[in-house]
């Protein structure tokens, strides 16, 4: 897995693109004017969307109907030195459909036991997770 990286301005604002051209941004937001989200959202944004994955996944093998989901993540960061890391993350899934709850429930520890190759790479993260199940 490669990533290429080039600053496209004078401040902090870059374009990245993986290996098959496909592209993102990433920005700083200490500055006030961000035009992509910073380093530390898009870690946010790798976590949560690699357990939604996972949970879809699992989800669809055990033939549950998933009509909707969505999720929030809220992290809580720390201060270590001149780094703030995240020290505990926040995660509500709502999923929509005929989806057992136990099901969902258990699907979501999965991912984060066994699965999800962003929270296994931050075992430092203490990850807590809900999940709601509209029908």
């Amino acid at each position: 897995m490669k990533i290429f990286l080039e600053k496209i301005n004078e401040d902090y604002f870059f374009e990245l693109k993986n290996e098959q051209g496909l592209k993102t941004y990433i920005d700083s937001n200490s500055e006030g004017q961000a035009q992509a989200p910073s380093p530390m959202e898009y870690i946010l944004m790798g976590i949560v969307s690699c357990s939604a994955i996972d949970i879809i996944h699992i989800l669809k093998k055990q033939k549950q109907e998933i009509i909707h989901f969505n999720a929030v993540i809220e992290g809580e960061r720390i201060v270590v030195d001149e780094a703030k890391p995240f020290q505990r993350v926040n995660i509500k899934y709502i999923i929509e459909g005929q989806v057992d709850a136990k099901k969902a429930e258990k699907a979501a520890s999965l991912s984060f036991e066994k699965y999800c190759s962003v929270a296994k790479t931050m075992p430092q993260i203490d990850i807590e997770f809900s999940v709601l199940i509209k029908k």
